[in-house]
């Protein structure tokens, strides 16, 4: 079964995108840090003002899910390149199952514990993934039983 190019290649951009905010994370977590309260409080050092040692625990916070996400990224990266491109319902099963089991819950406990802003960040990832999905889901072919 032949896939749509354009919608495969949408979906490793996005992925692309959650390697690139994961590497950011990791390797800058001062920065993530920063982006974080700003986004959350309004200004780019608040979060400090919790102490040295919060600020410190913050950033190794974000350095670990930023590592997770540049895997994650990686692992849905090759799922679609190796499963979705060539229309397997796995491959699509594989990586809608893994965005909703991240998105629920983490927007969820966002949204539980008054982080309304990053619930709202959370649907812009989502919404990079949710275009060529949608778009893709008809293309996908039964996959044979091994």
């Amino acid at each position: 079964m032949v896939t749509s190019v354009f919608w495969v290649r949408w979906l490793l951009a996005a992925c692309g995108g959650v390697v690139l905010f994961g590497l950011l994370l990791a390797l800058a977590p001062d920065l993530a840090r920063a982006g974080f309260s700003w986004m959350v409080y309004g200004e780019p050092q608040t979060i400090d003002r919790f102490g040295a040692e919060a600020a410190r625990y913050i950033g190794l916070a974000h350095a670990v899910m930023g590592s997770l996400m540049v895997g994650w990224g990686l692992a849905l990266a090759w799922v679609v390149k190796s499963l979705v491109r060539r229309g397997s319902r796995l491959g699509w099963n594989i990586v809608a199952v893994s965005l909703l089991a991240w998105f629920v819950p983490d927007t969820a406990a966002s949204l539980a514990f008054g982080y309304w802003q990053n619930a709202v960040l959370n649907v812009g990832f989502a919404a990079l993934f949710v275009a060529p999905l949608g778009a893709l889901r008809g293309q996908m072919g039964d996959d044979p039983v091994h």
